[in-house]
């Protein structure tokens, strides 16, 4: 029995169908690479409703606190609007990121050359794009109290408030400065410091984990909406930026158009280490569940498998095989086989989701 374990949740929508893709990648690995995995499967979203009355029932949660890592296809659909809030598809998902402590958020943009053309920005500005965004994901505007919508001097209010400790700050500030480590080592941290109470601790909190344990790597600061600005005019200047909850879901989702395409996005959520060191950890694509191609054959698999890529680098300390995955997305792009979402180029092959599963593992093959 391996040491890694993984908890695969394929989910609603487009969810199996992609997840089903990566599990062959992760049965490749365990009989080309010697990389073997214990994988276990469970029900969470709309799935796990229609099975058990319940997004995400205790016994999954119990096991997903027990695993390396919990891979996540997709939740949520139509079908499931007219429910109660307590028991939509999201809660599910929330759930896991709320009860794993899932504190930092990893999205990477990253544009391969041969999507270049699909941004909306000049090929010259993404191509090559390569930048990670560092999310504070449990804390920040969305969880802070008080909060609600109220009666005050004969008019409606809503409320949102803005707080963070000094160690929520501090600990995902850690991770930034480790990430930048593995990478280009420069971090950009971006809050609103001009206008915030929040951000001047951020700030400061930011400046001060760098000094004592990270003067290695290059520090920067720029506000948020300066920080907007810039990755929609020379993105590639950035290499890993950190920032705080609000910011973060707003910057991550502009920084993901850049790249052309939803469904090759990655992403991680990754929490603090276990026992065995390694940390808590879900990885998922940044996609939805699209029901409305689910079961056709017409999802694009690539991001679910780079999640699983990132889960390589970063729960199994194996860097050189999730660049192998990587780059074997990468020439299969480059060879003009496409899925339907990104078929509007000269020359390219239609591919179904099968077929591009297909292809990558044609790809992991060459690389031997």
């Amino acid at each position: 029995m391996s040491d890694r374990s993984l908890l695969i949740l394929p989910g609603d929508g487009i969810g199996p169908e992609v997840m089903d893709e990566v599990q062959r990648v992760i049965a490749w690995f365990g009989d080309k690479r010697g990389l073997g995995f214990a994988v276990s499967e469970d029900l969470v979203g709309g799935a796990a409703y229609d099975a058990h009355g319940t997004p995400l029932t205790d016994a999954t949660m119990a096991r997903a606190q027990e695993v390396d890592a919990v891979l996540l296809g997709a939740v949520g659909g139509p079908k499931y609007d007219a429910l109660d809030f307590s028991v939509k598809p999201e809660r599910g998902l929330l759930r896991l990121r709320k009860e794993m402590d899932l504190f930092a958020n990893l999205r990477p943009a990253q544009c391969f050359d041969a999507l270049a053309d699909f941004s909306s920005l000049k090929r010259e500005v993404v191509a090559g794009l390569d930048i990670m965004i560092v999310r504070e994901l449990t804390s920040g505007v969305y969880f802070g109290e008080p909060r609600g919508v109220f009666e005050e001097g004969g008019q409606r209010v809503g409320l949102n408030t803005q707080r963070y400790t000094e160690a929520e700050i501090a600990r995902v500030a850690r991770a930034a400065f480790e990430l930048a480590r593995r990478r280009g080592n420069r971090v950009c941290s971006m809050e609103k410091a001009n206008v915030m109470e929040s951000g001047v601790l951020w700030r400061e909190v930011v400046t001060e984990v760098h000094a004592a344990d990270y003067a290695d790597v290059e520090l920067s600061h720029m506000y948020a909406d300066a920080g907007a600005m810039q990755l929609t005019r020379w993105p590639k200047q950035f290499d890993v930026i950190v920032t705080d909850n609000l910011f973060g879901d707003l910057l991550s989702d502009l920084a993901a158009m850049l790249t052309g395409s939803l469904g090759m996005l990655p992403s991680a959520s990754l929490g603090a280490p276990m026992a065995n060191g390694r940390p808590k950890a879900l990885y998922e694509p940044v996609h939805g569940s699209a029901p409305d191609i689910a079961g056709q054959g017409k999802a694009n698999p690539c991001a679910c498998i780079l999640s699983f890529a990132m889960a390589l680098r970063y729960s199994f300390d194996a860097g050189e095989e999730a660049t192998r995955l990587e780059q074997a997305v990468e020439r299969v792009l480059a060879k003009g086989i496409r899925t339907g979402d990104l078929l509007n180029v000269e020359g390219a092959t239609p591919a179904t989701t099968r077929e591009m599963g297909d292809a990558v593992i044609a790809e992991l093959e060459a690389s031997l």
